[in-house]
């Protein structure tokens, strides 16, 4: 059997040729902000600015959940995702097209755009390909299942807009202005593609972060149902210039308010927690916060549908963008490893004894002091950072990049320190080989 597939286990080196990239792919976007700050100010239209949302919208957030795909199946999902030929495939296409795309928008050269788009959505199309069949047969309730299922198509749709919207650089192809297929192309991939996700496995991951029971029922179709509705009738009235956004932002917002209201009946519904689990947890703080950062983008969002399109709402749509992409999404993926790493590397670690232990236990793995100086550093990032882009404010990026950037390197060691654990081999079963074979 291969060394890093074995039954029952979540792959050991498919993840980690995700999660390896993204840390670095989330280190160059807070460097370039913090070192040319004013380069990103003013209509956040621009070649640069693009390249850097990329970096986190594919480099961080839809790299990191492609890899966290494969350790929340055997986790969480009660299923197998075993790491074959097309995966390998699918995670080299992904970051080839994620060199492509950041590479050209930051020389502003557009020729390379349409195949380095279909060459990300060729990547991330396959591991929703390999991924269906095992989801079909996984033990875990179907509103689950459909809300990863529509994520992965809204991807193929949000992907294809890309493309076009590449190509229309060069050779006009959608009609009326491009701006307007812009916006619908950001909120199909940021809500249809990762919160959809986001919310999805968070039925049955955020239980275990928190720990809490698992909730059931038709209720978990709402979130997928309102997001679904609200993510497609916003971007039709959006790339058109039609009337109804306000409504479909507003059933938007109310998909996540019944997540919000799921995510409250786990809290009054907790678990015990093993004898030596330490609170508070920098795993749930991370998530507490990202909610937090959700909200306050709902409001913002809300608020941006009604009101005039002006230079001033303008910079209150790049906070928006700022609290939704890195304080939502770009924070609930360093929650999501926070917790799963530590399970990946146990397990991992687990098996080198031959099944027999002892091993270090999940929540003994971290260095605890860096996640919590991780937490400080994006608490004080993500709100500085959404208010300097807003204002203008060169000074104040430079400052707010230079935390989250701190933060990503401290937290790029804490991953480190972590997952050595899933590659060493214990002292103990050394000694149980050395004497099994003299």
């Amino acid at each position: 059997m291969n060394a890093d597939t074995r039954a029952g286990l979540p792959p050991r080196l498919l993840p980690l040729l995700y999660f390896a990239p993204a840390h670095i792919a989330l280190t160059l976007a807070f460097a370039a902000l913090a070192i040319d700050p004013y380069g990103f100010a003013g209509f956040f239209y621009h070649a640069r600015m693009i390249a850097v949302v990329h970096l986190v919208t594919l480099g961080w957030i839809t790299a990191s959940i492609l890899g966290a795909l494969y350790l929340v199946a055997p986790i969480a999902l009660r299923t197998t995702l075993p790491a074959r030929w097309p995966d390998y495939l699918a995670a080299g296409l992904v970051w080839i097209g994620v060199a492509g795309m950041v590479a050209h928008f930051w020389i502003a050269e557009y020729s390379g755009m349409a195949w380095s788009g279909a060459t990300v959505a060729g990547g991330v199309l396959l591991v929703g390909a390999r991924a269906a069949g095992p989801l079909r047969r996984a033990a875990i309730p179907r509103a689950v299942r459909v809300h990863v299922a529509l994520a992965f198509l809204n991807f193929g749709v949000a992907s294809t807009i890309g493309v076009l919207l590449g190509i229309q650089r060069m050779h006009p192809v959608l009609p009326g202005f491009g701006l307007p297929y812009v916006f619908g192309h950001a909120h199909l991939a940021a809500v249809g593609w990762a919160t959809m996700m986001v919310v999805g496995v968070g039925y049955r991951l955020l239980p275990m972060v928190l720990p809490a029971r698992m909730p059931s029922g038709r209720t978990l179709y709402a979130t997928a149902v309102l997001l679904e509705a609200g993510v497609l009738g916003l971007i039709v009235t959006l790339s058109f210039r039609l009337s109804g956004a306000r409504v479909f932002a507003a059933t938007i917002v109310a998909g996540l308010l019944v997540f919000l209201l799921h995510v409250v009946w786990m809290l009054r519904h907790p678990v015990p927690r093993p004898p030596a689990f330490r609170t508070p947890d920098p795993a749930v703080l991370h998530a507490a916060a990202a909610f937090v950062s959700l909200a306050c983008a709902c409001g913002l969002g809300l608020w941006l549908v009604f009101a005039e399109t002006t230079a001033a709402t303008l910079r209150i749509a790049t906070a928006y963008a700022v609290l939704g992409l890195v304080g939502f999404l770009a924070q609930m993926v360093v929650a999501m490893e926070g917790r799963l790493l530590p399970i990946f590397a146990w397990y991992w670690a687990f098996e080198a004894t031959g099944r027999r232990g002892p091993v270090v236990p999940p929540h003994d793995m971290p260095w605890r002091g860096g996640q919590y100086a991780v937490f400080a550093l994006w608490l004080a990032g993500v709100p500085w950072l959404a208010a300097g882009l807003a204002l203008d404010a060169g000074a104040a990026v430079r400052a707010a990049a230079s935390c989250l950037l701190a933060a990503t390197l401290l937290d790029s060691v804490q991953a480190a320190i972590v997952v050595r654990h899933a590659f060493t081999r214990p002292a103990a079963s050394q000694g149980r080989r050395r004497n099994a074979a003299s």
